[in-house]
């Protein structure tokens, strides 16, 4: 799957939100998305995909969270 829908997958199992490395460890544990190059998922690169979805996602209080 999509990393942006890996990331909706892992939020929406969560009521309270996560962190961008909890979020990648869940996604890189359950094998979610595997990237092109075979390396895991980091923190960054799921910060990267929040920011560039603020119609989905927010972040408050050092959390990501779903707006929908």
């Amino acid at each position: 799957m999509k990393i942006e829908e890996a990331i909706v997958y892992v939020l929406a199992e969560r009521n309270g939100g996560l962190k961008t490395e909890q979020i990648a460890d869940i996604i890189n544990r359950r094998k979610l998305h595997i990237r092109k190059d075979g390396l895991p998922v980091t923190s960054a690169q799921v910060y990267a995909v929040v920011m560039r979805n603020t119609q989905v996602f927010c972040k408050a209080e050092g959390r990501i969270m779903l707006l929908m």
